[in-house]
């Protein structure tokens, strides 16, 4: 079922797992066989579409529709869209709701949305009943080239981000290229800025192809963003294939710029800068530290300043309380007994976990990195 759309040739990205193995499918114009895949991955007695508001139409209703043709049971439920739902108040929420529809073990979860519906609505696939399926159908690019993929669900909490949560992968991942036809304008760039990452932390000729793509990549062209997506997903999920569960310290270098990124979050309560821009700024912070440290040259900060602002996302920090992010970086998952941990470039394309950076370092790069 297309939906009388044109469909494309899709591509496709194994992540080998064992048991617990999935298929990331990636075209354009195929949301509207969600409902055939679906079905074809087990008997489902029904399936909760679980989503944000700003999503409903018309990805919500043709992801419903293409469920229902298949003769599933589909019901929805909407969140608020925005980083303030992803938190343990709105899982209780749906939580109650899955008990008041009949939801069992048998029931699928579809995380349809962002980042913030797909680790929320796995987050509750995850926990309710003891974990019942689920399945990821990403609308933004950020979700789409990172988030979605990997099995990390979580909830915020008022003091950090992303503290509350599980490894649980999904069944499956189906990206619609076309969906981000209707992502705003910011919504989109914010995006980029994970797309940026993957060239920094792993492929340093993905990083110079991004470079000679900007326009492209401004204008959303499918064939390139279909092109784009299969090597952030491929990248993704080689490193999960090798440390799904983050014990090795391989899947740490994921989170380059996430360290000062989640301390802007955390500050600015979740709600002045999108996911992206903050990772963005980060991946500025953890590369002027790297150049301080002696790890690098002023050349890989230049040019990673140079893509992002072609991308037009932001390099520099907002005026925050230097001691306060301080004290927010001291409480994410990397640092060990309160000392500070950053994954920090060492050339385009390998980073390193480093620990051990002394704290006025830190400071002074903070301070020279507010606008």
């Amino acid at each position: 079922m297309t939906n009388g759309r044109e469909e494309k040739v899709r591509r496709s990205v194994e992540v080998r797992l064992g048991d617990r193995s999935y298929t990331i499918q990636i075209g354009h114009r195929i949301l509207g066989s969600l409902g055939q895949t679906v079905r074809n991955l087990d008997r489902v007695s029904q399936v909760f579409i679980i989503a944000d508001s700003n999503v409903a139409e018309p990805h919500g209703r043709l992801a419903r529709e293409s469920l229902e043709a298949e003769g599933i049971r589909t019901e929805f439920l909407t969140v608020p869209p925005g980083e303030v739902s992803k938190s343990i108040d709105m899982a209780v929420q749906l939580w109650r709701e899955l008990i008041i529809r009949g939801a069992d073990r048998r029931s699928f979860v579809v995380a349809l949305g962002g980042g913030m519906v797909g680790d929320l609505a796995g987050f509750v696939a995850a926990t309710y009943a003891r974990g019942v399926p689920f399945f990821q159908v990403p609308t933004s690019l950020l979700a789409q080239v990172d988030s979605s993929v990997g099995g990390k669900v979580a909830v915020n909490l008022p003091e950090a981000k992303n503290m509350v949560g599980v490894f649980y992968q999904p069944r499956g991942v189906l990206i619609d290229i076309a969906t981000l036809d209707t992502l705003p304008e910011r919504e989109y760039l914010s995006g980029l800025a994970e797309v940026v990452k993957y060239g920094v932390i792993l492929d340093g000729e993905f990083f110079a192809f991004l470079e000679a793509n900007t326009e492209g990549l401004r204008r959303r062209d499918p064939e390139l963003l279909q092109v784009v997506v299969e090597r952030c997903c491929r990248l993704k999920a080689d490193i999960v294939e090798q440390d799904e569960r983050e014990e090795t310290g391989l899947r740490a270098v994921l989170n380059y710029g996430h360290t000062f990124g989640h301390a802007i979050e955390t500050l600015t309560g979740y709600e002045a800068f999108l996911h992206g821009e903050a990772v963005a700024m980060g991946m500025m912070c953890a590369a002027r530290l790297a150049e301080r440290l002696g790890m690098i040259g002023p050349d890989l900060f230049q040019r990673q300043q140079n893509l992002l602002k072609a991308l037009e996302l932001p390099t520099k920090l907002p005026k925050l309380d230097i001691s306060s992010m301080l004290a927010v970086m001291r409480h994410d998952k990397k640092a060990q007994a309160g000392q500070l941990r950053f994954v920090l470039p060492r050339s385009l394309g390998h980073v390193e976990l480093v620990g051990g950076v002394p704290g006025e370092i830190v400071q002074q790069v903070l301070e020279e990195m507010m606008a």
